[in-house]
C-alpha cells in the first residue's frame, strides 16, 4: 500500500525533476522507479527500457519492438521559449535488425491556433533516411522552422517495423546554438503542459462495474473535480490533471475495503506539493444566488480524516488566476482553459471515457449557474452516467452516452455541437423535400425546401404525417427524445422535428391524412446541397422591415443590420404601431440601439449571476443593466412575435423590449436558454456548451428553461398553416388596429 503511494508520487514529480540547461538530453538521470530516464515517456506501444550500451555515460534508451504496436517513440518536452529561426534536433543512435520500417530521430512542434491546444506546426522524422538494419553508434540530425508560436518541443527517438533501436545523447540547436547557452524569451511554460505521458491512451483497465466500485469511482470522480478547481498547486497549472487520474486509478481499482480507499486517496492528495494558509479565502456571501454545494463532503462513508484534508484545501482554495479556468473580460462567463480535445481519440480508451464524464460533471457542478434547475439532481447525475461511459463498445455509444449527460443539464446551448459524427451517420445524409413541424400536437408538413418540388409529390401544405417506415410519430420520438437535449419541450421538438423526415436511406414511407382522408406514400429523400435549404430563423439576406396596409411598421431582426435602425424608426415614427419579429436569431445586437425607443425614462431590465474564480460554485448577483431613452422616443403600440425558435440573444432582446412603455410579447414558449455560451471540450473531439451567466429579470425571475413568457399567447393552428397564414402577425396587426 505505501509503496504505492511512493510510486505515485514518484510520477507527480516527473516533469520537473530535470535540470535547468539540459532537460536529461544525455539521458543520464532516471525516474525513482529506474525504468526511463527522468522528464521523458513512452509515448506509443514499444517497449521502452534504460539500457547500458550507450554512447556515452551508463544509460541509453532502448525501443524494442513488439507486436502490439506498429511504432515506438521515445519522447520528451520543451517548452519552446527560445527565439530564432530554425531549430535542429542532434542524436546518436545504434540499431540491430530493424527492417520493415525505419528508425531516426523525432521533432515536432506545437502550439495554439483559434484558442485549441495542440495544433501542429512541424514535424519532422528521418524517414527518407531510411535507417535500417544494424549498424554502430552514429551521429544525426533533423531539422524544422521555429515559428514564433511553437509553444511546446517535442523529441526523441522513433521506431517503426521490428528490431531495436538505442538512443543516446540527444542535442537541440536554435539557429545552430544550443539551448543550454541560450536565454529563454519569458514565455510562462507551466509544468503541467510537460507532462505528455498519457497522449496516446491512458494504460489503464477498469474491471466490470459492481456496486461498491462504481460508487468508489463516482467518490474519485468529485474528488478529482474538487482538487483540481480548489487545490493551489493545480490551479497553478503544475500538474496535468488529466493524467494524474490516470496514475491513481490502476491502484485506486484494486482496493477492497473503505479504510483502505480512504487512506489511499488522503496519500494522494498529501503526495502533492504543500500550499500555504490562504489568509484572503473569505467566507461564501450570505447573500449568494448559488453556494458551493459540498453537502458530498458530509454525506456516504468517507473517513473523518478524509473530510479534514478536503476540508482544508477548500478553506485554503486558490485564488487568483487559475490554469484550467478563467472568466471572459466584460461578461464573466467561464472560459474553460488548457481542456484538450484528444481529437485523434475517436473512440477513446476507458480510462479517457472516464475522465471525459469526470469533466462534464465537475464543470456543471462548479461553473453552470442553473444547475438548480435541472430536472434530476446534480449530485446524482455522475453514478448514473458513469457506466454508460466505461461500458461503450463503439464511437458512437460514447457520443451517444456523451449526448445524454449532455441532456441533464437541460440547457437548449448544451447540445453535442462536434465529433458526434458516428450520431449524424445514424441520422442520415438525406433529407425531405419539405418541412414539418409539430403543430397542435401534430406533426403537420409548413413548407416546401424548393417550391416547384411540391408539385412532384402528393403531400400538401398541412397535411399530417401519423407514422414513419410503420412506426407512430409517438413511439419515434419517445425513442429519441434523449438525445436532443434542450432547456423545455418547445424547443426539443422543435429539434426533433428538423430530423424526423431525416435517413440514411434514399427513401421513406409516409403514412399521413391529407382533407381528412388516410393516404400512404413512398417518399424520395434527397441530399442536403440539392435543396434550398436555410434556417429560416437566421439571415436569408431578406428585406429587415416593411410598412404595412394600415400605417403598421413591421421590423424582422433576422436581417436587421445595426446601420439601418435611425432611418428606419424614422421612416416608421408617426405609424401607428410597429411589429418586431423576434422568431429568429437577431443578425445584430439591438437592445441598446433599438430599445431605446421604447422606454420614457432610464429602465432596468435585466440582471445576470456570475460565478467566482475564487470560490467555484458560488454565483452571485450583479446590479441590474439599464436602458436610456432615446430623444426620439416612439409613441405607437409595440407587439414583439417570439416562438420557439427565439433562443439567447433573441430571448435577452425580447427582454430589452419588455421594458419599454406599451409593449406586448406576443407569441409561444421560447427557447429557455439565455446567458453568454461557455465552450467546453471533451476526449475523442467531442464539443458542447453551456449558458454561462445566469439571466433574469430585476425583480429575480429567471428566464432559463421558463424562456420569455408570452402577455398574449397566440399558436400556429393546421387550419392556419393550409391557408398559408401567418396567424401570429394577423393578430399583431389585429390588435394594432383596435
Amino acid at each position: 500500500m505505501f509503496l504505492s503511494i511512493l510510486f505515485i508520487a514518484s510520477l507527480n514529480l516527473s516533469c520537473d525533476g530535470q535540470t535547468a540547461d539540459n532537460f536529461n538530453l544525455g539521458i543520464e538521470q532516471l525516474n525513482k522507479d529506474g525504468k526511463i530516464a527522468e522528464g521523458w515517456f513512452n509515448w506509443s506501444g514499444y517497449d521502452i527500457t534504460m539500457d547500458h550500451d550507450s554512447n556515452t555515460g551508463k544509460y541509453s534508451g532502448k525501443i524494442t519492438s513488439n507486436s502490439e504496436d506498429v511504432q515506438g517513440r521515445m519522447v520528451r518536452v520543451i517548452p519552446a521559449n527560445y527565439n530564432g529561426d530554425t531549430i535542429t534536433l542532434e542524436g546518436h543512435i545504434k540499431t540491430n535488425r530493424v527492417k520493415d520500417g525505419h528508425a531516426g530521430l523525432f521533432l515536432k512542434l506545437e502550439g495554439s491556433r483559434a484558442g485549441y491546444p495542440g495544433f501542429v506546426m512541424g514535424f519532422e522524422t528521418m524517414e527518407n533516411q531510411n535507417l535500417q538494419g544494424s549498424k554502430d553508434w552514429q551521429k544525426y540530425s533533423i531539422s524544422l522552422k521555429l515559428p514564433e508560436a511553437a509553444e511546446y518541443i517535442f523529441i526523441g527517438g522513433i521506431l517503426t517495423g521490428k528490431g531495436e533501436a538505442w538512443f543516446d545523447d540527444f542535442r537541440v540547436l536554435i539557429d545552430g546554438k544550443d539551448i543550454s547557452g541560450l536565454s529563454t524569451n519569458g514565455k510562462v511554460v507551466y509544468k503541467a503542459d510537460l507532462d505528455r505521458e498519457f497522449d496516446m491512451g491512458s494504460n489503464v483497465e477498469i474491471p466490470e462495474l459492481d456496486d461498491n466500485r462504481l460508487e468508489d469511482l463516482e467518490l474519485l470522480g468529485k474528488i478529482w473535480g474538487f482538487l483540481k478547481y480548489y487545490h493551489p498547486q493545480i490551479g497553478m497549472g503544475n500538474y496535468n490533471w488529466d493524467y494524474e487520474l490516470f496514475r491513481i486509478l490502476p491502484g485506486y481499482l484494486t482496493i477492497n475495503t473503505i479504510r483502505e480507499r480512504d487512506e489511499y486517496l488522503r496519500e494522494w492528495i498529501k503526495s502533492f506539493a504543500p500550499y500555504e494558509i490562504c489568509v484572503k479565502c473569505g467566507v461564501t456571501d450570505p447573500d449568494a444566488y448559488l453556494k458551493p454545494d459540498l453537502g458530498w463532503l458530509n454525506e456516504g462513508n468517507l473517513s473523518i480524516g478524509l473530510r479534514d484534508d478536503l476540508n482544508e484545501v477548500y478553506l485554503n482554495r486558490h485564488q487568483g488566476e487559475h490554469y484550467y479556468i478563467g472568466m471572459a473580460e466584460n461578461v464573466g462567463n467561464p472560459e474553460f482553459r488548457n481542456e484538450k480535445l484528444y481529437e485523434f481519440m475517436t473512440f477513446p480508451d476507458k480510462g479517457f471515457r472516464l475522465l471525459s464524464v469526470y469533466k462534464y460533471w465537475n464543470i456543471i457542478q462548479y461553473f453552470f449557474p442553473y444547475k438548480n434547475l435541472t430536472d434530476n439532481k446534480w449530485s446524482e447525475v455522475l453514478k448514473k452516467h458513469i457506466p454508460s461511459f466505461l461500458n461503450a463498445k463503439s464511437e458512437l455509444e460514447y457520443e451517444l452516452a456523451a449526448i445524454r449527460l449532455i441532456g441533464e443539464v437541460d440547457d437548449t446551448h448544451a447540445n453535442l455541437w462536434g465529433g458526434k459524427n458516428r450520431i449524424e451517420e445514424k441520422r442520415g445524409k438525406y433529407f425531405s423535400p419539405f418541412k414539418a413541424r409539430f403543430i397542435e400536437d401534430e406533426f403537420v408538413v409548413t413548407e416546401y425546401l424548393n417550391p416547384e418540388l411540391q408539385y412532384m409529390f402528393e403531400l400538401s401544405i398541412g397535411d399530417i404525417i401519423k407514422r414513419i417506415d410503420g412506426r407512430s410519430i409517438e413511439s419515434i420520438v419517445d425513442s429519441v427524445k434523449f438525445d436532443y437535449p434542450a432547456s423545455n419541450e418547445a424547443s426539443r421538438m422543435r429539434d426533433i422535428s428538423n430530423d424526423l423526415l431525416r435517413s440514411d436511406k434514399k427513401e421513406i414511407t409516409l403514412d399521413y391524412i391529407s382533407n381528412g382522408k388516410r393516404a400512404s406514400k413512398n417518399l424520395k429523400l434527397y441530399e442536403l446541397h440539392n435543396l434550398d435549404h436555410t434556417d429560416y430563423f437566421r439571415n436569408d439576406g431578406g428585406k429587415s422591415h416593411e410598412l404595412l396596409r394600415g400605417n403598421i411598421g413591421y421590423i424582422t431582426l433576422r436581417s436587421l443590420r445595426k446601420e439601418e435602425i435611425e432611418s428606419v424608426m424614422e421612416l416608421f415614427r408617426d405609424t401607428k404601431g410597429i411589429i418586431i419579429d423576434i422568431r429568429n436569431y437577431p443578425n445584430t445586437f439591438v437592445p441598446f440601439s433599438l430599445g431605446p425607443y421604447f422606454v420614457s425614462s432610464s429602465t432596468p431590465f435585466v440582471k445576470f449571476t456570475k460565478g467566482k474564480l475564487d470560490n467555484p460554485g458560488e454565483f452571485v448577483f450583479t446590479d441590474p443593466l439599464e436602458i436610456a431613452p432615446s430623444t426620439k422616443m416612439y409613441n405607437g403600440k409595440l407587439i414583439v412575435l417570439v416562438n420557439e425558435f427565439s433562443q439567447s440573444q433573441a430571448e435577452y432582446t425580447a427582454m430589452a423590449f419588455r421594458a419599454g412603455k406599451d409593449v406586448i410579447i406576443m407569441g409561444s414558449t421560447t427557447a429557455g436558454a439565455d446567458g453568454n455560451i461557455s465552450s467546453i471540450q471533451l476526449p475523442g473531439g467531442l464539443s458542447t456548451s453551456i449558458s454561462g451567466i445566469g439571466v433574469y429579470y430585476p425583480n429575480g425571475i429567471g428566464t432559463q428553461r421558463v424562456g420569455i413568457v408570452p402577455d398574449i399567447v397566440v399558436e400556429p393552428t393546421i387550419n392556419g398553416i393550409k391557408r398559408g397564414a401567418d396567424e401570429l402577425m394577423e393578430m399583431a396587426v389585429k390588435i394594432i388596429n383596435e
